[in-house]
């Protein structure tokens, strides 16, 4: 094992052991830390370590983070010690495919942006575990640098096992919503393309509805919102100059791809079989993303109204409660309307009401909901303007977005996603009821 490798262990176990014995705001920034990224039913010892690696190198305390701090407190480490210390801020979790092995390393890799690491174990723990692993296996871990060339195991590993395309469709999709910050951590490409699409979509919204508010009954904006998509494909191709006047058997010899497959493609994911023929036609350039398919839940189409908000970065929200609760905020007297409590709790209590629903609201009827929280909450002090966003923290509702749903996702992953869906179907009994679809990126 290289001396580097052995001393990577040494540091890593002496930084855990300095944040671990800290008093005052580094130990008030752990627990704090920890009880933010607790997830519930996951408190598991491995759980328990992969939070704390996490806050190893994405805590902070004021503008410094453990590192910095364990650095500055032990002056006397070597320039080759510091240098190592400072390159695990760009460590990061990810879902990792086993794709070579060796005696003493692997070739890991990462599922969600289709990027290879060659990674070697720091201690003989983890260098004999190795050996019971095969290729295809899929890890969940953390990885950092050692060397321009490899990287390191941060901690324990996670072994998922072998899966298949459904159950990988579906372990990603989970990854996406325990680890939404590790998302495309080491292709900041790929998330600036993803997080473009959210902006690009918000702005087509307002083209295409005239605001960026509409409330329909259901079924008929699950249809608006199918027209809507179809506009926008029709917008990409001409923007990736496709002959939209060429048939589809036209297509299919240009690109090789049969018009079937096409076809096929086109129907499991709601794509334009043109726009899809493009897809199979071009995969060079690893930025290239693909919109996944929106469409209303079945509880939604059927909803008497639904109101749809589009923001360039909170995304697209379907509230199908959105005009009960503006009633209630217009009422002479909240308390005198049926269901009012049970529906601001579940505004405050459902994570679908997010701080952006609720600032929005706090813009356009300020008096009455600030009147309304006093009364619900029994806070005659409490005030709009100093206690909502403390209050929206108190109900674990994040204060800035996350990458919404209807971002674009890398090429790689929507055929995962894609193909998965058709392993689903082909499995299914005929004449059985519906299985539960591929959870992924484009579903939710």
């Amino acid at each position: 094992m290289d001396r580097i490798l052995e001393r990577s262990h040494e540091l890593k176990q002496a930084l855990l052991d300095f944040v671990l014995d800290a008093e005052g705001e580094l130990a008030q920034a752990l627990e704090t830390y920890a009880a933010e990224h607790s997830r519930r039913g996951s408190g598991d010892s491995t759980q328990q370590d992969l939070t704390i690696d996490s806050f190893l190198i994405e805590g902070k305390v004021g503008e410094q983070s453990p590192i910095d701090l364990f650095i500055k407190q032990y002056t006397d480490i070597t320039e080759s010690d510091r240098l190592l210390l400072q390159n695990w801020h760009y460590s990061f979790m990810g879902l990792f495919a086993i794709t070579q092995i060796e005696s003493d390393r692997l070739e890991l890799k990462n599922w969600l942006t289709d990027k290879y690491y060659l990674v070697k174990p720091n201690n003989n723990q983890i260098l004999q575990a190795i050996s019971r692993l095969k290729l295809e296996e899929i890890l969940l871990t953390r990885i950092a640098p050692i060397t321009d060339e490899y990287w390191t195991f941060f901690g324990q590993y996670t072994l998922l096992g072998k899966l298949g395309k459904p159950k990988l469709a579906v372990a990603i999709g989970n990854f996406k919503e325990n680890y939404k910050n590790h998302l495309y951590s080491d292709a900041p490409n790929l998330l600036e393309a993803a997080w473009q699409s959210v902006s690009q979509y918000h702005e087509q919204f307002i083209e295409f509805f005239g605001s960026d508010e509409i409330t329909l009954p259901g079924y008929q904006l699950n249809q608006k919102i199918g027209e809507f998509q179809e506009l926008t494909a029709e917008k990409r191709l001409s923007a990736l100059g496709i002959d939209q006047s060429k048939s589809l058997s036209e297509l299919a010899a240009e690109t090789g791809v049969s018009e079937a497959e096409i076809q096929a493609a086109a129907k499991e994911t709601g794509a334009d079989a043109k726009l899809v023929s493009q897809i199979f036609n071009n995969k060079n350039g690893s930025s290239k993303m693909v919109m996944p398919k929106v469409d209303l839940p079945a509880e939604l189409k059927k909803a008497e109204q639904v109101t749809a908000i589009s923001h360039p970065h909170w995304g697209q929200m379907f509230l199908p409660t959105y005009s009960k609760f503006q009633t209630l905020l217009t009422a002479e007297n909240w308390q005198t309307v049926e269901g009012a409590e049970k529906l601001i709790r579940h505004y405050l209590e459902d994570k679908s009401i997010n701080a952006f629903i609720w600032h929005r609201l706090a813009g356009n009827y300020p008096t009455s909901l600030e009147k309304i929280l006093q009364d619900y909450l029994q806070r005659p002090e409490f005030s709009l303007s100093n206690d909502l966003d403390k209050l929206l923290q108190e109900f674990n509702k994040p204060l800035k977005p996350d990458l919404p749903e209807i971002a674009s996702v890398p090429l790689h992953l929507h055929e995962l996603f894609q193909a998965a869906v058709v392993e689903v179907h082909k499995s299914k009994p005929q004449g059985k009821g519906k299985q539960k679809p591929v959870k992924g990126f484009g579903n939710s």
